[in-house]
């Protein structure tokens, strides 16, 4: 049996190591375009903030550490077309040039996703960069540890944005951020929660600017200023973190079934549309338990995991992947927020008839050094009372407390249930009836 894997980041590894092992005497092939390899990319905003230094930290196993084990990894390789009738990929070499065609018996797509470039003018200025590869993360690094560019502008409020915007800051520069919409994480957070996040940012010294839209970047060689369609600002270092779109245009005659961001859908486990083609991680969908939808969450997590499943399914077995949450987190300065489950707007999308309940209380008692303020909104169904998501802000276990949610969804809590959940307590964690529990108790 011969498997060719496409991508070695997050689930095309998780996908190859677990095949291996459950199938020595399989041929396992896996070709990447870049020299990286298994590679955490969430580290990026820390390493260019100088929280660490080392590079090789946000990786789990080198190229020779994966041959080791018997898998043919080759790296410098693009797969450029997939002839799914054949059975046949066809393979460039990115340092000779040269193409070749190899064949499959399965073959797995995890291609990942590549950054959006929004169309302004003048991208191509040096000290403009996208935070997405190890590349980037290594330039922008760079360019922020350089006295003389103080003035460093993020395009986009995401989660990668926001998260740059703390490197910055922790580096002592003046930053400005850019959010074409109304609000930051609006795909994530519902309104009140980024409220909070906003105030928090503008706190520390952060020129926020919603609904403004850069339109073109001036400079001989280097990057000076922005304009936007509000005005122009200084610019010393420009970064673009405006989302990402998965990366199988190469796929775009093959047949396969894709979303209408070319997202490649797949069923649980891990199957596309095609006969012995499967897809995991960023490059694909994920199956939502709670709308039972296939969406599209560039998220670790879930590519790890589906990853493990299809490297599974590989090997022969028949393993199904239970679905995401699309349980998200992320500290923005001071705080830390996560969400989990559908947001208020993803319910009024899909219908739903239910309710929310947006509270706030402390996340300790008073008389233990620590207490602040901790904000938590529920979205549960109207008459079932059925926990449908639910999100947390604070300063200190907001993150931890959503994943008490997430796993109040997947065990189709009700509210009740939630109110009278036994959780720990003592003085320097929570209050005797914590906030998830208070939360339960007034959702009616």
């Amino acid at each position: 049996m011969r498997v060719i894997i496409v991508g070695a980041v997050a689930a095309g590894m998780s996908a190859a190591a677990k095949l291996k092992r459950m199938q020595p005497e399989y041929e396992v092939v896996v070709y990447e375009k870049t020299e990286v390899v298994s590679f955490g990319a969430c580290g990026l905003p820390y390493f260019v903030g100088g929280f660490f230094d080392d590079a090789n930290n946000m990786i789990a196993r080198s190229p020779e550490e994966f041959r080791e084990t018997g898998i043919d990894l080759n790296i410098f390789h693009e797969v450029v077309n997939v002839d799914v009738i054949n059975k046949k990929v066809t393979v460039k070499n990115i340092e000779t040039g040269v193409e070749f065609e190899d064949f499959y018996d399965k073959l797995m797509i995890a291609t990942g996703a590549s950054s959006i470039i929004p169309p302004i003018k003048n991208v191509q200025l040096q000290n403009v960069s996208t935070l997405k590869s190890m590349a980037d993360g290594i330039k922008i690094k760079e360019l922020l540890n350089k006295e003389e560019n103080k003035n460093i502008i993020i395009i986009g409020a995401g989660f990668i944005g926001l998260e740059a915007v703390e490197a910055a800051k922790q580096l002592g520069k003046n930053v400005t951020v850019f959010q074409a919409s109304d609000r930051i994480l609006e795909q994530v957070f519902d309104k009140e929660i980024t409220d909070i996040l906003e105030d928090e940012i503008i706190r520390h010294d952060v020129d926020l600017r919603l609904e403004e839209l850069v339109s073109e970047l001036v400079g001989e060689t280097k990057v000076e200023k922005v304009i936007t369609n509000k005005g122009e600002i200084d610019a010393d270092v420009v970064i673009i973190a405006t989302g990402v779109r998965p990366a199988t245009a190469f796929l775009k005659d093959s047949g396969i079934e894709m979303l209408p961001n070319g997202a490649i859908v797949v069923d649980e486990f891990g199957r596309t549309s095609i006969e012995d083609i499967y897809a995991a991680g960023d490059c694909a969908t994920i199956k939502n338990i709670v709308s039972g939808k296939d969406t599209y969450v560039p998220l670790a997590t879930g590519a790890n995991k589906l990853g493990r499943i299809v490297g599974e399914n590989l090997a022969g077995t028949n393993s199904t992947f239970q679905g995401s949450l699309g349980s998200s987190c992320l500290k923005v300065m001071n705080m830390e927020a996560g969400s989990t489950g559908l947001t208020e707007g993803q319910a009024q999308k899909l219908g739903l008839d239910f309710k929310v309940k947006f509270i706030s209380d402390f996340n300790q008692t008073n008389y233990y050094p620590g207490r602040d303020k901790i904000y938590v909104k529920i979205v549960y169904d109207t008459n079932t009372k059925v926990i449908l998501g639910g999100q947390v802000a604070g300063f200190k276990d907001a993150v931890q407390r959503t994943n008490v949610i997430a796993t109040a969804i997947f065990g189709k809590l009700t509210t009740s249930q939630l109110g009278m959940l036994d959780l720990c307590y003592a003085p320097p964690f929570a209050r005797t009836w914590d906030i998830l529990n208070v939360a339960g108790n007034v959702c009616k």
